[in-house]
């Protein structure tokens, strides 16, 4: 095989080769995004989408395999390709057991929290909070804050590893390829809803496994094998280690002595042990049980099995990370050990267009230069894959956020047709906020991109994982502990995160002179210690004010979870007006084919849906407030979990 066809970004002899200009890899692209194209359109014209439960929650109609592949798929977005295959580049396997941590809490997110979401009868998790507490300023802030996460970390850093790819593999101008990327995204997002989202995520699981298996094959091939690629990457040290006459420190290039140990010292480890049990999992917590995008995929399951078994499968998927992502990034250093592992700042910013380092091109330089030509094609659509897949789930969670913990504030009668093109609208907008974003990222992306993501995440996630936590095992917790505990929490997290970024990461060459007692705790400790922090305020104001009766919390939190009585909503308000289409009969006589076309495309029913009586209405009620399971899958799904739990264990201890 010809491996020689192109070295992305190598010198200037490279600038106007482009890899991806044949028509085997061409061909492969274009049936792929057909391909795509034409599952969301099924999914489009199979499901209803003329509700806000159609639209939102697919119905609660899913079954366990997509809504597992979904939410393997929502994870993984090309983030995880550049981010994970460049931060093991640099450190070794320590970054697969941020995946495999995930084992343990899909366990969880499945047989604790999604049972309360479920019998609580939400939508959003905002929606959650104010059934919990009452009042509407932890729902609206929660909202806005978790609207801010997602630009910040989930579509900044997929964009921008995304971009990074597509700038390697076809030399075209960044923002036209994420324009184009987003249009594709957002025409199955803005009109198929979240069963769209589900089928086609489904489908991008299968391609994004099927291209990075082969590209581990290729990988493994060419290093010779599991006990080569050992030894070869302790060995891995780029040649050009003098800056300006200066020798660099070997400690910045030569790889860690305990790279293929995933617990390391907790003192001066990169990744301590105590931070990637504890502290990981406080940010697992809220990532996994708490954020509207993976829990939004559970609320559709059609029942309690498949949200167990959804949850399981995703469990399952989740050790693949480490093979698919983090050897070959390893591998990468290798095979291109003085590009990916260059130290001297301006042969860094000669190869890869910035000083501190050059790892987050592994995955993509290897793919370019390992892969014949078809299956490069392949996974250029791999990438593209996940970079879609995690934005159409951002994109769809965002909007339903917005449109049912925002809007309905400004607009308190709204109709289900208003709020779903409220919803739509708001896509579009986060596109445009979006694109606005990328070249703030590309002047403030230093480093590694996972720590980036992981870091911004420790600082601003775990308040919000204090207050879910302890609003559904402590009884006590109230809307003052809560919001207080919010605040407390926000203020301490941003002004670590605030003063990180004004006097800058650095690199090993040139350390940042952050003063240690803000920036010398490691990321995952300051976790730590701002989830305890949190709880603390959040259970001292609770206790010092007054409680909620139970009659507020009946299946709202673990104790009262079997409860039957009927519960008072705190501060119950209907979103929706039932008299808001009053008008609309008069509409409904003459309807022009143009009109019938557009209302078929955003899945508008024509007609009135008919209204309920108030029996009609509990039975729905009811359905979607069931957990039942049948005792023979109820059985099946519980065997799984502690079978994902103890394979789990065994992927820690053997690589500990």
């Amino acid at each position: 095989m010809d491996t020689t066809t192109f070295a992305p970004t190598t010198g200037p002899s490279s600038k106007n080769e482009i890899p991806i200009n044949n028509a085997a890899d061409i061909s492969v692209i274009v049936v792929y995004f057909v391909v795509v194209l034409a599952v969301g359109l099924w999914a489009m014209v199979r499901t209803s989408r003329g509700t806000v439960g159609g639209f939102f929650l697919a119905g609660r109609s899913m079954v366990w395999w997509p809504i597992g592949a979904s939410l393997f798929a929502s994870n993984i977005g090309s983030g995880h390709f550049v981010g994970l295959a460049g931060t093991a580049a640099a450190g070794g396997i320590v970054i697969g057991g941020f995946e495999w941590n995930a084992l343990v809490i899909v366990v969880f997110l499945g047989w604790v929290f999604v049972p309360i979401y479920v019998k609580a009868g939400v939508v959003t998790m905002p929606e959650y909070l104010r059934k919990r507490f009452g009042g509407n300023r932890i729902r609206i802030y929660l909202s806005v804050l978790s609207l801010l996460l997602y630009i910040f970390t989930k579509i900044s850093a997929d964009m921008f590893s995304g971009a990074i790819f597509i700038q390697q593999a076809m030399k075209i101008n960044i923002y036209i390829a994420i324009v184009m990327l987003l249009l594709i995204t957002a025409v199955y997002t803005v009109t198929g809803g979240l069963a769209a989202v589900i089928y086609t995520d489904t489908l991008q699981t299968i391609i994004m496994l099927v291209g990075s298996f082969i590209l581990m094959g290729f990988a493994f091939n060419k290093v010779g094998g599991y006990e080569a690629f050992m030894d070869k990457y302790m060995k891995a040290i780029p040649s050009m280690v003098i800056d300006n006459g200066t020798l660099i420190d070997a400690k910045c290039y030569t790889p860690r002595a305990d790279a293929f140990h995933i617990f390391r010292d907790p003192i001066n480890g990169d990744m301590p042990w105590p931070g990637l049990i504890f502290g990981l999992t406080i940010l697992a917590l809220w990532y996994w049980c708490t954020d509207q995008v993976i829990v939004q995929r559970c609320l559709s399951a059609k029942n309690m099995s498949h949200v167990k078994a959804g949850c399981t499968l995703c469990g399952y998927l989740k050790l693949l990370p480490m093979f698919l992502m983090v050897f070959p990034g390893m591998i990468s250093r290798i095979l291109y050990t003085d590009e990916v592992a260059c130290v001297v700042p301006s042969e860094c910013k000669r190869i890869c267009d910035t000083e501190v380092g050059c790892t987050n091109i592994a995955y993509p330089k290897m793919v370019i230069d390992l892969m014949p030509d078809g299956l490069r094609g392949l996974m250029l659509s791999v990438m593209l894959a996940s970079l879609m897949s995690s934005l159409t789930s951002i994109f769809n969670s965002a909007s339903t956020l917005f449109t049912m913990d925002i809007y309905t504030k400004i607009r308190k009668k709204a109709s289900e047709k208003e709020l779903m093109i409220a919803g739509r609208i708001f896509i579009l907008f986060l596109i445009g906020v979006s694109i606005a974003w990328v070249p703030i990222l590309q002047s403030a992306q230093s480093g590694q991109l996972f720590d980036y993501i992981q870091s911004i995440t420790s600082y601003l996630g775990p308040p919000i994982a204090a207050v879910f936590f302890l609003a559904i095992f402590v009884k006590r917790v109230n809307e003052q502990g809560a919001f207080w505990g919010l605040i407390v929490g926000l203020l301490i997290g941003l002004s670590r995160m605030i003063t990180e970024f004004a006097y800058g990461t650095g690199s090993c060459v040139k350390p940042s002179n952050c003063p240690k007692i803000i920036c010398g705790i490691h990321y995952l400790y300051f976790a730590m210690i701002l989830f305890a922090a949190s709880c603390i305020v959040i259970l001292a104001v609770s206790f010092m004010t007054k409680p909620i009766a139970d009659k507020h919390l009946y299946r709202l939190c673990f104790a009262l979870r079997n409860s039957k009585e009927e519960r008072e909503d705190l501060d119950a308000n209907d979103w929706i007006n039932e008299d808001a289409d009053d008008d609309y009969d008069e509409e409904e006589k003459k309807v022009s084919c143009l009109k019938k076309s557009y209302n078929w495309f955003c899945g508008f029913d024509e007609k009135k849906a008919p209204k309920l009586s108030p029996e009609e209405q509990k039975a729905l009620d009811a359905k979607m407030t069931d957990t039942s399971e049948k005792p023979l899958w109820r059985n099946v799904v519980n065997i799984n979990g502690i079978i994902l739990l103890a394979v789990a264990v065994f992927c820690h201890a053997y690589f500990a």
